[in-house]
């Protein structure tokens, strides 16, 4: 081993159903970074697509031109924990510090509402992450971790910050009704942050009956199993005239096409899915509506501290969204194939340290 190189063990993406808990290097810290000694991590939707039919994002043969980095590369990008080392040129963090990672990398050319459609990477998707001991993370992508939030929850932050900045992208209005098309982990926490938010109704349709029942946990008034119902023609019982916003969660036509029929005229539907292939889909839906669409991708800076203050203060609970707890040494069988053939999984977090 090189000096000033670590070994550690990570969970490392070699190729579609190739993650490997391994031993790999700890590259040396740069001086603009921060080492942090990781405490708790999630797996997200995207770090499944990996497993299941990778490469989505992540950079196999070409180096990531925002990252410098190319598979095999440690994933995860939803982490938190504690600094135990700094560069020399960082000012504003020192060792001891709880904090909260987050993992998107701009450019930083353009104002903060614009500058995540400006092209970006991820930490631990395009570049070495948090399935790890410790992971070399940038001063400028860390943020603290209140007292009043334990590093558990501040691994919810970043998946949470997802449908923060959907809500607040759509225009959601106190008092509005909405409903969700997917209950997956976004959706779910979709649901929580439209509720935060002060939305009167939350419908929620899903073809799991499981993924339902966590659905109605995190806050939905009602669900519906659209493997038994139509979907559209229970929302206009519940809602004659539509609902005012619409989340579209699935990522698959039939429920995109769902979300903008149960959305009233000049109503709102967000699309917060990444679609695994092209649709058909005629916009006459929208010309005979009104209905606008918008889409929602990552986060700003801002969403991503405004989603620290209101977990903290309790104002978003993301909690009853986790649905285990596993060592890095089974990430693979109770993780990403736990999350692939079990719907009652819904957001599984990894113990690193543990730390409180």
């Amino acid at each position: 081993m090189a000096k000033g190189v670590e070994e550690m063990k990570a969970a490392v993406w070699h190729g579609e159903k190739d993650i490997r808990v391994e031993d790999v290097e700890l590259r040396p810290l740069k001086e603009n970074e921060v080492k942090v000694k990781v405490a708790w991590a999630g797996i997200c939707g995207s770090d499944l697509h990996e497993y299941q039919e990778g490469p989505v994002f992540i950079p196999v043969g070409e180096e990531n031109e925002f990252t410098g980095e190319k598979a095999p590369l440690t994933m995860g990008h939803e982490f938190a924990g504690v600094i135990e080392e700094v560069g020399s040129k960082v000012t504003k963090y020192k060792a001891g510090d709880r904090v909260v990672i987050n993992p998107t990398i701009t450019r930083g050319i353009k104002p903060d509402e614009f500058d995540r459609y400006d092209g970006y990477a991820f930490i631990g998707l395009h570049s070495n992450g948090g399935f790890a001991a410790y992971a070399n993370i940038p001063e400028n992508n860390i943020y603290r971790v209140p007292d009043s939030l334990s590093l558990e929850e501040a691994a919810l932050v970043e998946p949470s910050a997802v449908a923060v900045q959907a809500v607040k992208d759509s225009g959601l209005r106190f008092g509005d009704t909405v409903a969700i098309f997917g209950a997956g982990p976004i959706g779910l926490l979709t649901i929580v942050a439209a509720r935060a938010a002060g939305a009167s109704r939350i419908i929620v349709a899903d073809l799991s009956q499981p993924r339902l029942d966590l659905a109605k946990k995190a806050g939905a008034t009602d669900i519906i199993n659209s493997g038994e119902k139509d979907a559209f023609q229970t929302i206009r019982d519940l809602v004659p005239g539509g609902v005012d916003v619409s989340f579209e969660v699935a990522g698959v036509a039939p429920t995109f096409k769902q979300a903008l029929d149960a959305t009233k005229a000049r109503g709102i539907v967000d699309v917060i899915s990444i679609f695994a292939r092209p649709i058909e889909w005629n916009p006459m839906q929208l010309t005979n509506t009104g209905v606008s669409v918008t889409a929602s991708i990552v986060y700003t800076k801002k969403t991503f501290q405004q989603t620290i203050n209101l977990i903290a203060s309790g104002q978003l609970k993301p909690q009853d969204v986790v649905t285990s707890h596993i060592q890095l040494e089974e990430i693979v069988e109770k993780g990403f194939e736990a999350l692939t053939k079990d719907k009652t999984q819904a957001k599984i977090l990894v113990k690193l340290s543990g730390e409180k």
